[in-house]
């Protein structure tokens, strides 16, 4: 299986399924529907039609941690999921529960999944998607994960029962925006968790970025929202230029605890996914995360379907979507008017959530 752009495989995807689905929103005229599922609880919910196969279908959505993006991934794959049911006369039950960050409630969730006999698991986020390739390798229960940022890095690749969807960074982009806005950029501070499987792929390509630019860089690492709280502040204190963190859940489940200090001492903080700039971080460049779940729910039906011979190892989404918090731009006084030659602008608010 082989690495495929989103866009050249939406087309073969849609041609080999001949289902009929796509990452656009589908009417469920089809049949009756109801959902129950919550996020963080273990639920189910279903849809069925009166035409179709009448086949029932279980998924296992785990949600690595709770933060906006993986929130937001999580309810677009239960709403694909009660769509598709809709569209093909089938019922599709899940559950959508979180490991709260920590391995071990990981691999209770994951190992529970695999005993309950589902037909599909669905991680979110890296150390999630690995715990559960490791809990259905004797099984070989489908695997579909979202947002692996570096499946090969994760050791996610070569496996006949694991594909997914990835929110691989483009880490040069990001920051070709960082010296666009200020070229006057001497020092960058690189805030990231040891911890995240995203973070070490970015933050290499970052310091590569960095010295073949001659700029100096500053490393502050975190694995609680205590410490990213003290990181920051080191970063702060060390009178850095602007701070880079890739699409990294430990800093995100923390940025709203650290944008406010970051923001007040001219400091914009560049990340890797939206979810951070909502929650009060300047800007970044990333995919749509909707979009995204609702790829990953379409890929984890053919999985379950018609089997994973013929899918490919990851599924790149495109990127190309710029956000911009524009009440952190004002505390900065930061003009971004320059970030409309990479993409798309985006502006936002912050949002407690």
């Amino acid at each position: 299986m082989k690495k495929c752009n989103l866009v050249k495989k939406l087309f073969a995807l849609t041609a080999a399924c001949a289902l009929g689905l796509s990452l656009a929103a589908c009417s469920n005229s089809a049949g009756q529907q109801s959902q129950s599922g919550a996020s963080d609880t273990p639920a189910s919910a279903g849809a069925e039609s009166s035409q179709g196969t009448g086949e029932t279908y279980t998924v296992a959505i785990i949600k690595q941690m709770d933060h906006p993006s993986l929130d937001e991934i999580a309810k677009a794959i239960e709403a694909r999921l009660t769509e598709i049911a809709g569209e093909n006369g089938v019922t599709i039950q899940y559950t959508t529960t979180s490991g709260q960050g920590d391995q071990t409630v990981l691999v209770q969730l994951a190992d529970q999944a695999i005993a309950d006999g589902v037909d599909a698991i669905i991680p979110i986020a890296s150390t999630a998607a690995q715990v559960a390739a490791v809990s259905a390798e004797e099984t070989g229960t489908p695997v579909v994960y979202a947002a692996v940022s570096d499946p090969a890095t994760a050791e996610l690749t070569g496996i006949d029962y694991v594909t997914g969807t990835s929110d691989g960074l483009n880490t040069q982009l990001i920051l070709d925006m960082m010296l666009a806005q200020n070229p006057q950029v001497e020092t960058v501070g690189l805030l990231y968790s040891l911890s995240e499987p995203n973070s070490a792929t970015p933050i290499a390509e970052a310091k590569a970025y960095l010295d073949s630019k001659d700029i100096s860089y500053i490393e502050q690492t975190a694995t609680t929202n205590d410490e990213v709280i003290a990181a920051s502040a080191a970063l702060i204190a060390a009178g850095v230029d602007a701070v880079f963190t890739p699409t990294d859940n430990v800093i995100a489940a923390a940025e709203l605890a650290i944008y406010e200090d970051l923001a007040a001492a001219g400091i914009p903080h560049y990340t890797g996914a939206d979810s951070f700039v909502r929650n009060g971080a300047f800007a970044t460049c990333g995919v749509n995360y909707t979009d995204l779940g609702a790829y990953t729910a379409d890929l984890a039906y053919q999985a379950i379907t018609q089997g994973m011979e013929e899918m490919e190892d990851y599924y790149l989404m495109d990127g190309g979507i710029i956000t911009v918090n524009t009440e952190t731009a004002t505390a900065l006084n930061a003009d971004y008017s320059m970030f409309e030659q990479y993409g798309q602008v985006v502006e936002v608010t912050t949002t407690e959530d």
